[in-house]
């Protein structure tokens, strides 16, 4: 009986590793769609002349969205942002790379209802882990958090279309 448990285990724990590997594979950082959004966004942002290509990707209409989205509404994100966060924060210090992430991730929050801001949180933690480092990580993730907190909390939903 406990053989039969302890391969039960090893086969589970066997089983555990397989499908992380596969994951890991399947979700690199240079697939992360959001890493390929804050890549097209910060050439785009501080190269205007450089034109927008999309190669194939699983989430290509998606990637396109946000990014022309936040291109289109980069004017009214930035007021919401230094409205919201007047006393939190000022944009034009922040580091350029963090501003286009914190954009995005508001370009989503506003215009992407239908995703938890939870998800919108963690996968743009988890995009910027690529670029910033630990302490910026975390500061991002209380900016991200009180965005959506005043954002999707508030009974003031702010439809731009």
């Amino acid at each position: 009986m406990k053989d039969q448990r302890k391969r039960g285990v090893k086969q589970q724990e066997q089983l555990s590793q397989f499908y992380l590997n596969k994951m890991s594979l399947q979700y690199s950082q240079k697939n992360n769609p959001r890493v390929i959004i804050i890549q097209k966004l910060y050439g785009k942002f501080f190269n205007k002349d450089q034109e927008l290509t999309f190669p194939k990707h699983r989430y290509k209409k998606f990637i396109k969205d946000v990014v022309n989205g936040t291109l289109e509404r980069n004017d009214l994100i930035t007021d919401e942002l230094e409205n919201r966060l007047k006393e939190d924060l000022i944009l034009s210090h922040l580091d350029k790379l963090f501003q286009v992430i914190i954009k995005c991730a508001m370009f989503e929050l506003l215009y992407k209802p239908k995703t938890s801001s939870k998800i919108i949180i963690k996968e743009y933690l988890s995009a910027s882990n690529s670029f910033l480092e630990d302490s910026q990580t975390k500061y991002l993730n209380a900016l991200l958090d009180k965005i959506s907190k005043k954002i999707r909390t508030s009974n003031e939903w702010i439809w731009f279309n």
